[in-house]
């Protein structure tokens, strides 16, 4: 499979799930294609920089903002239409594309922040206009542009925070490598592009190299690490009749493969056709101020047709009922709501890249205060996904520390992953580990090497059957229970005499205890997906007091997994860091991926943990609940003075001689707008331990 022949599924992204990410008419489709947040995100901030400067004559020759400020420009031939002009060319410029982006909502009839800022801008810039060529009396052109300023930062600062690369795809055809040695009839070999490749093909798969496509070893030997595809921590075997997947890793021997799939047709892009599906299954949501932003459109036009009904009944048609109409429907957009959320955003993404969380979908973020089930990937999330040695037996000749310093310095010149995790114990442990020579593979059995000028031993039963040893009691008891954990076993050979055995195994992390219980105490089930075996799987979840565990799960049973919880009514957030874990990740309610993951984990998750830390689940919970709470009180806040302004703007007490000018309303926005960033910056003082 060439990246060539998989270029139509890079195209392919999950769809917007709110009206403010869409940012033109095309971009409103029911297609669910992939849209250029970069791009958009880049756009409005050229938007909002042209914008904001076009509007400072506006504001300088403003009569009103001479007022406020108290200041006075003299008047010469032209001034009075340099603010309409200028305001003009801002109405153009930043105004048409949200007028733009409402016209599929109100074609939908489905009125929201789009629909609402387009109303009050429209009314705002024809009624101005109006006033200014008719003489009326007072415009709305600094309200106009301020408004319009303040909502392209606002779409600036969300587009920022939900910008969503479509990597997932191209990271899963970059496993895939680009050419591939093909053995020809004569034994020769030929460099062909995988696009070239047919079932019935043999290829020569170099260590280190990359399988190309899905197939069967014909010859040679080899451990293959699938761990990115089917989850197995351990590299798996590989002999003339073993099936291999293509996009998996070679370890040190070289394979000769007969193709068996290609293209579509493989493994790897079975999962991508699955993280596609999963992908375009999001369903679309509406934010809060989106919602809020509704009812203040239908307000909104209630209040200007009460205000048009009451004022003709009281005064007849005069220009006094248009300027309250017009009044009504400006203010009734705050200019607030325009921030109320997007601050919001802003401020949690930023705590939570400081605490190492990235945020790459806010609605994610929003989603997690809902989830119930969280399901772990057990193999580099809860676990280190890297062998380590996790018990050792002696016979009683040498201490435990004498047993492991031997093995290292046996294992000193191998690759192998088992040969590492002995190592680093020993580094760990700061032993003092002997120097060993003459240092020798022996193919399927173990290692040897001279420590001192005796030979030593390492290896499993393999190695003791090779010599003709057996273990004792003590020590073949120590196997049995650690095989029944799922762990591999390896033994430390002298003098034809087993001096003591290694259990090794994915060594948990020493965070993922606490985590589980605090995700307990939340009343939080927690549930393990693992492609490992069910002994491993049992093991972990008994020391870590897992809920559930689901062992020797495929890619598409993860995904189908997923799929059968959130169908019993689960919110479900999926923590992984594999190529194997893409589709449930996009699949969940809420995907999390562990950052030291790979890149199409990351890429196909809502919020990454970069510090690889576990407990970082238990803050993004934190900072889920803490945001909803700034949300929902920003925009009580962000609306709450049109419980005053609006019936004040319609005339209600006019009989008393009290109506709201433009100016006052004008003022009472900038309030609300003042007083939702400060609860915004509040945020910083949030605490994430969830307490």
């Amino acid at each position: 499979m060439s990246r060539g022949a998989n270029q139509e599924h890079t195209g392919h992204q999950a769809r917007n799930n709110s009206e403010e990410q869409d940012t033109s008419p095309e971009a409103h489709n029911d297609h669910g294609g992939h849209k250029d947040h970069t791009g958009h995100e880049e756009k409005f901030r050229r938007l909002f920089w042209i914008n904001t400067l076009l509007s400072i004559p506006v504001l300088v020759f403003s009569s009103t903002i001479q007022d406020f400020l108290g200041y006075r420009i003299p008047n010469f031939f032209g001034s009075a239409w340099i603010t309409p002009i200028f305001a003009v060319v801002v109405f153009i410029v930043g105004g048409i594309p949200f007028i733009q982006m409402a016209v599929p909502k109100i074609r939908k009839r489905q009125p929201g922040m789009m629909t609402l800022i387009s109303l009050a801008i429209i009314v705002a810039f024809v009624y101005s206009l109006a006033a200014q060529i008719f003489s009326l009396g007072s415009t709305f052109f600094w309200e106009l542009v301020t408004l319009i300023d303040i909502m392209l930062l606002g779409h600036w600062i969300e587009m920022r925070s939900v910008r969503q690369a479509s990597g997932a795809l191209d990271e899963l055809v970059k496993l895939m490598p680009d050419t591939t040695e093909r053995i020809r009839e004569d034994g020769e070999l030929e460099e062909v592009p995988l696009s070239k490749l047919e079932a019935g093909d043999r290829v020569l798969v170099r260590p280190g190299g990359s399988v190309p496509a899905d197939g069967e070893v014909v010859d040679g030997q080899s451990d293959v690490d699938e761990s990115m595809i089917t989850g197995e921590s351990k590299p798996v075997g590989k002999s003339p009749g073993v099936k291999v997947i293509g996009g998996t890793i070679n370890g040190d021997g070289s394979l000769r493969v007969e193709v068996t799939a290609t293209g579509d047709l493989t493994t790897l892009a079975g999962i991508m056709r699955l993280i596609d599906e999963a992908q375009q299954s999001k369903s679309d949501t509406q934010v809060l101020a989106d919602k809020a932003a509704g009812w203040l459109f239908y307000i909104a036009v209630g209040s200007a047709v009460l205000t048009a009904a009451a004022w003709l009944i009281a005064v007849g048609m005069d220009v006094q009922v248009i300027s309250r109409v017009a009044t009504v429907l400006v203010i009734a957009c705050p200019h607030a709501l325009g921030l109320a959320i997007p601050l919001v955003v802003a401020i949690t993404t930023s705590i939570g890249a400081r605490n190492g969380i990235l945020v790459r979908d806010r609605i994610a973020l929003e989603k997690v205060r809902e989830v119930d089930t969280v399901i772990f990937d057990k193999t580099g999330t809860l676990t280190r996904g890297e062998f380590g040695v996790v018990k050792i037996a002696a016979t009683g000749d040498l201490s435990d520390d004498e047993i492991l310093a031997f093995a290292a310095a046996v294992e000193s010149d191998s690759e192998h992953t088992i040969a590492r995790g002995i190592r680093t114990a020993a580094e760990e442990k700061e032993l003092s580990v002997p120097k060993a020579t003459n240092f020798k593979a022996i193919q399927g059995r173990g290692v040897r090497a001279e420590i001192e000028s005796e030979l030593v031993y390492v290896g499993g039963p393999a190695m003791l059957e090779n010599l003709g040893l057996s273990l004792p009691e003590k020590l073949r008891e120590f196997e049995s229970a650690a095989s029944a954990r799922g762990q591999s076993v390896v033994h430390v050979i002298r003098r034809e005499k087993v001096l003591g055995s290694l259990a090794l195994a994915d060594v948990i992390r020493e965070e993922s205890a606490a985590v589980i219980k605090r995700l307990h105490e939340k009343g939080i089930k927690v549930v393990i997906l693992t492609g490992d075996s069910q002994a491993v799987a049992e093991s972990v979840a008994e020391e870590l007091d897992i809920d559930q565990f689901f062992a020797e799960v495929l890619p598409e049973d993860k995904d189908k997994m997923v799929q059968k919880l959130q169908d019993e009514g689960k919110q479900v957030a999926m923590v992984g860091d594999g190529v194997n874990d893409a589709p449930a990740l996009t699949r969940a309610d809420v995907g999390i991926a562990i950052g030291s993951g790979t890149d199409v984990a990351v890429e196909s998750a809502g919020l990454i943990l970069v510090k690889s830390n576990p407990m970082d689940v238990v803050r993004i919970l934190a900072l889920s609940h803490a945001s909803h709470r700034k949300m929902v009180r920003n925009l009580i806040w962000a609306t709450g003075y049109n419980v005053i302004a609006l019936p004040l703007a319609a005339g209600v007490l006019s009989p008393v001689g009290i109506v709201l000018s433009p100016a006052v309303g004008a003022l009472l926005m900038s309030l609300s707008t003042v007083i939702v960033a400060v609860n915004a910056q509040l945020l910083h003082r949030q605490d994430l331990s969830w307490a």
